[in-house]
């Protein structure tokens, strides 16, 4: 499948291409940041519209690899919808696809700065949970060893492209996950709240067709501006 696999505080971790982390140890998938109902949120606000199949892209992509990696827990870190109205962004068929998901295993929805958690489509409704020696929560804390997080939305340019790819970013103390929603946006790792974040021995790993490590400190990840807009970033 082209996954990468690291080591956090003793606890084997792999990276999905898509920016799925797997625990297989636990049985846990981790996904961040979904932000269900883009779209929708921006056609309410008057802005420029979009097309709307960005939720059924994202439940397609976590439903193939919960295929994939079979896990019996699975945790939305926060921001699974893009706002508190985003729940009525569903349609039927989505919303099946989501019980289906959930059908047979632990679901725990994370609260996030734009969302709760869905309180109406089943599963548990936590700020944050530990399973093993990790906690996995929204926002990154300061001092935390052994943390999973999202919210920041980390990316990278590609060196001679000027492309941002959507990344993880970890060093020994914690793991900062990449937005898996279809409609996300992103921030580069080298602005000050990320970089402020992670050890000067930190490294990305890239999504894409395949997952790819690289040393945050190197050439091979480019500093760009402060922050980036627009669609997931993919490899072509």
């Amino acid at each position: 499948m082209n996954t990468h696999t690291f080591s956090l505080c003793q606890t084997e971790l792999t990276a999905f291409p898509s920016g799925a982390l797997l625990d297989a140890a636990a049985g846990a998938l981790c996904v961040s940041d979904l932000h269900l109902g883009k779209s929708d949120r921006i056609a309410r606000y008057n802005g420029p519209l979009l097309p709307p199949y960005e939720v059924r892209e994202t439940l397609d992509r976590l439903s193939a690899d919960i295929a994939t990696a079979q896990p019996t827990t699975v945790i939305c870190l926060g921001d699974s919808f893009d706002d508190m109205a985003g729940r009525t962004s569903l349609d039927e068929s989505c919303t099946t696809l989501l019980m289906q998901m959930q059908a047979g295993r632990r679901w725990i929805w994370i609260e996030g700065n734009h969302d709760p958690g869905p309180l109406d489509l089943g599963g548990s409704h936590l700020r944050e949970v530990t399973i093993g020696a990790l906690t996995y929560r929204h926002i990154a804390e300061p001092d935390a060893r052994g943390e999973v997080s999202g919210h920041y939305h980390p990316k990278v340019t590609l060196p001679g492209t000027g492309s941002a790819r959507a990344c993880f970013a970890f060093d020994e103390a914690r793991c900062i996950l990449p937005a898996y929603g279809a409609y996300t946006g992103g921030m580069s790792v080298h602005t000050p709240a990320l970089r402020g974040l992670l050890a000067s021995e930190a490294q990305v790993i890239l999504t894409g067709r395949r997952a790819l490590l690289a040393p945050l400190a190197s050439n091979a990840v480019a500093r760009s501006g402060p922050q980036r807009r627009g669609l997931r970033g993919r490899s072509g």
